[in-house]
């Protein structure tokens, strides 16, 4: 087989639907695919829905496999496992707020033909408003961190941009293409880094192994980015964000490195909190928050909100088995 479709869903159901429709609606003719949906104990009626669409016209049939889970795991143990199960030679990772535009898969599949050394390749982001996020960048270290406090990153650190197909550190995993044979020599990815970092990590080991990863601007999809607009859930995900920043460069760069980015990347948000009260428009708490949680990065997270998820599921399967 080709190609499988990757998709992780956690309670994003309308948004999963536009994905799976976009799959449909852009699937490459000659191209022999499947699609893998896990559920992530979504509980918002995702799994029926997903499952109700399949069996009509519009659906894969056979074609899609559907992992609905009684209990809520990491982006990374999720999208190891989708890879692991998968069947295609390449597999497409996709967010559930992910859509494809039309010629992006047939855009990633040309930009890796004939290079055996090429891992992974992401496709350029968009916007809802179809303005072009950045979605490249050099791994994580010391000296990005420092051209992030002098304001410099996106001429140092940012890769995305322009129209030229070139090979990058690491890619944003929203749309993002992996051959699954170099998935596998590398051990998936670390559940250690429930979300946020993952993808990272993974494309840092896979560079360790001699693979290379790739930016294809002319593959485009749009990231809705529903959990980086839920204010509600803000400091959890700030929390994760930070957390697992660190934890990536205590493991790839030591704990000395690791303070000296917390320092300087808290210096960064903190310049930007102070400009925030006097421009328009910005949120001078929201970057303070930043500030606080990279020079400390501790407290509940998205894990924690899974395991505390997790625990409301295990409290009331309890209390329906009493007598």
């Amino acid at each position: 087989m080709d190609l499988s479709y990757c998709v992780v869903n956690t309670a994003g159901r309308a948004h999963l639907m536009r994905g799976l429709a976009a799959i449909r609606n852009t699937l490459p003719e000659g191209v022999d695919a499947e699609v893998l949906v896990l559920d992530n104990a979504s509980g918002d009626g995702s799994a029926e829905t997903v499952r109700e669409w399949n069996e009509g016209p519009e659906g894969f049939g056979e074609r899609l496999r559907l992992f609905a889970l009684e209990r809520r795991r990491g982006k990374a143990d999720n999208d190891g496992f989708l890879i692991a199960e998968a069947r295609g030679e390449w597999c497409l990772l996709l967010n559930e707020d992910s859509e494809l535009l039309p010629g992006a898969v047939e855009a990633l599949l040309a930009a890796v033909r004939d290079r055996p050394q090429v891992a992974v390749a992401g496709a350029q982001l968009l916007a809802g408003n179809g303005s072009r996020s950045a979605c490249a960048w050099r791994f994580p270290g010391v000296g990005t961190a420092l051209a992030q406090a002098l304001f410099v990153h996106r001429i140092f650190v940012t890769q995305s941009g322009g129209n030229e197909t070139r090979m990058v550190d690491w890619v944003q995993s929203a749309a993002m293409l992996v051959r699954r044979e170099a998935a596998a020599e590398v051990g998936y990815f670390d559940s250690d880094f429930f979300v946020y970092s993952d993808e990272t990590d993974f494309q840092r080991r896979l560079r360790d192994a001699g693979w290379k990863a790739l930016y294809v601007p002319s593959a485009e999809a749009v990231h809705h980015e529903q959990l980086t607009n839920d204010r509600d859930a803000g400091r959890r995900r700030l929390v994760e964000f930070h957390r697992n920043r660190d934890l990536y460069m205590r493991k790839h760069h030591g704990a000395a490195s690791a303070a000296a980015v917390r320092i300087l990347t808290a210096w960064s948000y903190a310049v930007r909190a102070l400009a925030a009260l006097v421009l328009p428009g910005q949120d001078s708490g929201w970057f303070r928050l930043h500030a606080r949680l990279a020079l400390k990065p501790e407290g509940e997270g998205i894990r924690e909100a899974a395991e505390e998820f997790n625990a409301r599921l295990d409290r009331e399967a309890d209390a329906e088995a009493r007598p």
